[in-house]
């Protein structure tokens, strides 16, 4: 008797295969700048984030505001070096964010590529047992 290959088996070697293909790098450790950047997307897109920053930009033209009434602000308006602060926060805040993103939709497009390999390997099993059935109605007849 001639044993048949485990179909699930079988299409997890896929799997394994098209990963290897497209991300070669696919499993390993992350580096220590993925790691940082993952980290980094986290915290600056949660509410904490946004509401500490609020508040340091808030307290800065406060005090840099009642300061000013006594001639020793460090920021005069229109607050040229809180400018500068946020541009540069800018700056290296959103290339950050693309890196994390860019890793995310790569693992992202791996996913589709696994759903639709497991989609077709699907396909092709109900094609087979739409046959056998066709070849049992016939018999029945």
């Amino acid at each position: 008797m001639k044993k048949k290959k485990n179909p699930i088996k079988k299409v997890r070697e896929e799997v394994k295969k098209t990963i290897s293909t497209f991300l070669p790098n696919y499993g390993n450790k992350k580096t220590f700048g993925q790691k940082a950047s993952d980290i980094l997307t986290k915290s600056m897109g949660s509410w904490i984030f946004i509401i500490l920053f609020l508040s340091f930009l808030f307290l800065w033209i406060i005090f840099n505001t009642v300061w000013l009434v006594f001639g020793q602000a460090w920021d005069i308006k229109p607050f040229i070096m809180l400018n500068l602060t946020l541009s540069c926060l800018a700056a290296i805040q959103a290339p950050i964010i693309l890196m994390s993103q860019n890793r995310e939709a790569q693992k992202d497009r791996l996913k589709s590529k696994y759903d639709y390999q497991v989609n077709r390997k699907a396909e092709r099993e109900i094609e087979k047992i739409q046959e056998q059935l066709n070849r049992i109605e016939k018999k029945l007849r």
